[in-house]
């Protein structure tokens, strides 16, 4: 064998410069084809439509904004509003990125993935508050996120009223809808349970019962609570799993619209740039959440703005305000299965994957997190999902349905403004 033969070459040549072959050549062919799939877009068409892709993303000024109102301390209400304002677009990329690193899959997976990402934002900001030890914010938030998308998204096909008179009628797959309020039944059922335990158990009725307490009967109603909450969550979050296994592959034909189309959308990213996109926007949307969070209890105290309101019904719009967009457009294209996976998939999503994974944080990080929430929240959780329950039983939509969770949706938010 010569040494001059491929088999003796050497890896590196003796010198400081790098002799590139042919087979150099091939294998950083091969590498960049990892990091960018053939015919996908370039970088820069990449990043060009990820920041000009929507008009609601001129309110990223209020980005920085909000770190400057952070950092100098500015006023309660300007420190609330900025952190608040730039989570809407924050929001919006990180579906947009998503949208485009799941653009080839179908339309049931599409809308599951694109209902996950989207709770992103409520993750951020319940974890945020977690650390702050804001619990009735991190409970409101994710209860108040539920009932917009179940309220409000559920039907907003009809809730349009260009969209109303067009299509008098809309309609979806029965047993995917069941499947899916069933589980979300379940849901409102765990938070039940905590609820029935304390009012028999404790003594005092405070929301919050001190493990710390020297009251013997208040600190075993606190353990109990903690080792009912914790266990559920684990609970809950394998049946979400099962459920995952369930949408996706045993029963995924339940899902799929039949006049689903075969058209491809051409994706407007490549890979790699959805997912540094991703990356970057989960990063600034956490200190802006964090800011959020900092700045509520003084906003509240100062303004008479009552926390419970600003939890259930402010929060949840930074988080569903780009959702509630989509899931407007999809209805209005007919794609209702669609629809229905970023509504009531992103309501399942938080009940039974998000709510749980928080508790197991907060165990995790020593924040006595449970999944009792007070006997109001959870009966105003309740009727929302029994109405919702009872109008999906036909397959079938109308405008006075969405009409009706519309009212139901202001009638809550009425009784949190003044509680």
């Amino acid at each position: 064998m010569s040494p001059s033969s491929p088999e003796r070459a050497p890896l590196l040549s003796n010198g400081s410069r790098r002799n590139f072959s042919e087979s150099d050549a091939s294998f950083l062919h091969r590498t960049s084809l990892i990091f960018k799939a053939e015919g996908e877009p370039s970088y820069a068409k990449s990043f060009k439509f990820f920041i000009f892709s929507s008009w609601i993303n001129i309110l990223l000024v209020f980005v920085p904004l909000s770190i400057i109102a952070h950092n100098l301390d500015f006023d309660a209400a300007l420190r609330f509003s900025f952190s608040f304002i730039a989570i809407v677009p924050l929001a919006s990329l990180l579906g947009t990125a998503t949208e485009q690193m799941s653009v080839k899959l179908g339309q049931t997976l599409a809308g599951l993935l694109n209902a996950s990402f989207g709770n992103a934002v409520e993750i951020i900001v319940g974890i945020a508050a977690l650390m702050q030890d804001q619990l009735t914010i991190v409970q409101n938030s994710l209860l108040g996120s539920i009932l917009s998308n179940i309220l409000l998204d559920r039907h907003d096909r009809n809730h349009v009223p260009s969209a109303g008179f067009k299509f008098k009628e809309s309609n979806f797959q029965v047993t995917a809808a069941q499947a899916s309020s069933s589980l979300m039944t379940l849901a409102c059922i765990t938070l039940i349970i905590p609820a029935a335990y304390h009012s028999v158990k404790s003594p005092t009725g405070d929301l919050f019962v001190d493990p710390l307490s020297t009251d013997s009967t208040v600190r075993g109603t606190a353990s109990g609570l903690l080792t009912i909450s914790r266990g559920t969550a684990l609970l809950l979050l394998g049946v979400y799993v099962a459920y995952l296994y369930f949408q996706l592959k045993s029963h995924a034909h339940l899902f799929q619209a039949e006049n689903e189309s075969e058209d491809s959308e051409q994706p407007e990213m490549n890979v790699v740039a959805a997912g540094v996109s991703l990356l970057a926007v989960t990063v600034v949307t956490a200190f802006c959440a964090d800011y959020l969070v900092a700045s509520i209890e003084e906003f509240a105290d100062r303004y008479h703005i009552p926390k419970p309101f600003i939890g259930l019904i402010l929060l949840p719009i930074v988080g569903n305000a780009a959702e509630h967009v989509t899931s407007i457009w999809m209805a209005l294209k007919g794609q209702m299965e669609l629809t229905i996976g970023i509504c009531v998939g992103s309501s399942i999503q938080i009940a039974a994957f998000v709510i749980p994974l928080l508790v197991v944080i907060g165990w995790i990080s020593n924040h006595e997190l449970t999944l009792f929430f007070a006997n109001f929240e959870t009966i105003t959780f309740f009727a929302s999902v029994f109405l919702v329950n009872t109008l999906i039983q036909d397959g079938k939509s109308n405008y006075m349905e969405g009409l009706m969770l519309i009212t139901l949706y202001l009638v809550i938010a009425l009784a949190f403004w003044v509680s």
